[in-house]
């Protein structure tokens, strides 16, 4: 357990300081000195939530990237990615609902990390479809936990500005997820899945490493002069909200801000309060998060594996042929895309870019729904003649990581809004109810998505086979021969 310095939020008066000041205290307080211990500061909490966001889904990402190793060819592969998701979304449904009180940080990490690592030794070790099905549903329960743990953790920072900048670091390490995650599969999957898998299980690790020896405490922020705020500050500053330091106390043994005098330590908020606190999100956050991740996944899972062209001549497509080389590279080419595009629009707020404006967060949705639009006519009928594959692969291209970019803006704004929402007034005075009411509400988002992906993966079969069909109709039977 880490141990932290009180930080007192009562000012020194002057007559209180000795009248010599020695050489060290002169440069403790000379402002370029004191400027890039706070740049510091703010580099290692950003280098904290990403490494929570890239570790926390990494495993999620090498799972689907070793389905064709982790089952038979007989077996449908799309039952990976159900065990993949189920769980994650039974945990982000019903851990924010069923846990009262306060949230016990260390033992709910400290659990996640050992989940996932016993969940891929249990992948990696047995030779059954069933034990490999366990383990994997283990390790998808756990990042499911994890993201929304991680999400609560970052309202725990104050101001605003500060807690912000956290999910913006941790929606860019789950974009990074995608690409690590599929890269080492790359590099390790020759070492088959029973060294490769278990080596993939000691990166839990590095999260409770993270947690207790780079993650700056919070009461490290609140000694920092307002200028310094201003300087992490998102750039639609209007969101900023007002805050309280609140002084942190000695004991740190829930890893919990000690509160003030008259603030409750029983506060637990009931059924009805999460009801009352959930119905302002159902349309606002949710079903836009939803209505992308719906689309997206159908995208990906069911439509994409049927965009499907000749390979590319060397004589008439010279650059695309070097990345074709045969019919079944066009599916690992999509998800390339798809997976660069992820992570450049979930890094938007971490790189400085202001966050979408409040009317605009159905945005994403709206335009996904075009581009499965787009992409089912592509599939099934063809934009272009079938002798104009080149102008095909080229529109392709470019709808796939629009569909990446909007993906990846729906997920970070709708976490960095209701980061950043204003605290109920009739319990603004109580700091303990606020702070679990903030961490409640980031919490319950989180379903949103999962279970968006859980329908997509229900309607992505039958659009794969009905796609095919048409295209079989029109002549075109590439898709017959994977």
């Amino acid at each position: 357990m880490r141990a932290f310095a009180s930080t007192s939020s009562t000012p020194h008066l002057a007559c209180d300081r000795d009248p010599v000041v020695d050489d060290e205290s002169e440069l403790l307080e000379d402002p370029k000195v004191e400027k890039g211990r706070e740049r510091r500061l703010f580099q290692k909490l950003g280098l904290s939530f990403f490494l929570f966001g890239l570790i926390n889904n990494v495993l999620y990402v090498i799972i689907l990237s070793a389905a064709l190793d982790l089952v038979p060819p007989s077996t449908p592969k799309g039952i990976i990615a159900f065990c993949n998701i189920a769980p994650a979304l039974v945990a982000k449904v019903g851990w924010p609902y069923l846990l009262k009180g306060r949230i016990r940080y260390v033992k709910r990490l400290t659990g996640c990390c050992l989940l996932s690592s016993f969940g891929m030794i249990v992948v990696a070790a047995s030779e059954s479809l069933f034990m490999r099905l366990v383990g994997i549903s283990l390790a998808s329960f756990s990042s499911g936990l994890g993201e929304l743990t991680f999400l609560q953790l970052s309202t725990t920072y104050a101001p605003s500005s500060v807690a912000g900048r956290s999910v913006g670091y941790f929606a860019s390490g789950t974009g990074a997820a995608g690409l690590v995650g599929a890269f080492l599969w790359w590099e390790v999957r020759t070492l088959g899945v029973r060294v490769g898998v278990g080596i993939s299980s000691i990166m839990p690790f590095i999260i409770p490493v993270t947690y207790f020896f780079l993650l700056p405490h919070r009461s490290a922020f609140l000694a920092l002069s307002p200028s310094t705020y201003e300087d992490v500050a998102s750039p639609n500053s209007e969101f900023t909200l007002p805050y309280s330091p609140i002084p942190a106390g000695e004991d740190e043994i829930e890893e919990e801000i000690s509160l003030p005098p008259g603030s409750k330590w029983g506060v637990a908020l009931t059924a009805n309060d999460k009801w009352n606190l959930v119905k302002p999100l159902l349309l606002k956050y949710m079903l836009p998060l939803f209505c992308v991740y719906l689309f997206e996944y159908t995208i990906n899972q069911g439509i994409a594996p049927t965009l499907l062209y000749p390979v590319p001549s060397p004589e008439d497509h010279p650059v695309l042929s070097k990345l074709i080389k045969s019919i079944r590279d066009y599916y690992p080419l999509w998800q390339l895309v798809y997976q660069t595009t992820v992570f450049f629009s979930r890094s938007s707020i971490s790189m400085g870019l202001p966050p979408l404006p409040f009317r605009l967060l159905s945005l994403p949705a709206i335009l996904q729904c075009l581009i499965l639009l787009i992409l089912g006519f592509e599939a099934a009928v063809g934009l272009f003649p079938d002798d104009a594959s080149g102008m095909s692969i080229v529109t392709v291209f470019l709808l796939i990581s629009l569909e990446g970019i909007c993906g990846g803006l729906a997920y970070v704004n709708v976490f960095y809004r209701i980061n950043q929402e204003q605290p109920d007034p009739h319990s603004a005075h109580d700091v303990e109810r606020t702070k679990q009411e903030k961490e409640f509400k980031i919490g319950s988002i989180g379903f949103a998505d999962s279970t968006g992906i859980l329908f997509a993966a229900l309607l992505a079969v039958p659009t794969e086979l009905e796609l095919c069909k048409a295209q079989v109709r029109r002549g075109k039977l590439l898709c017959t021969t994977l």
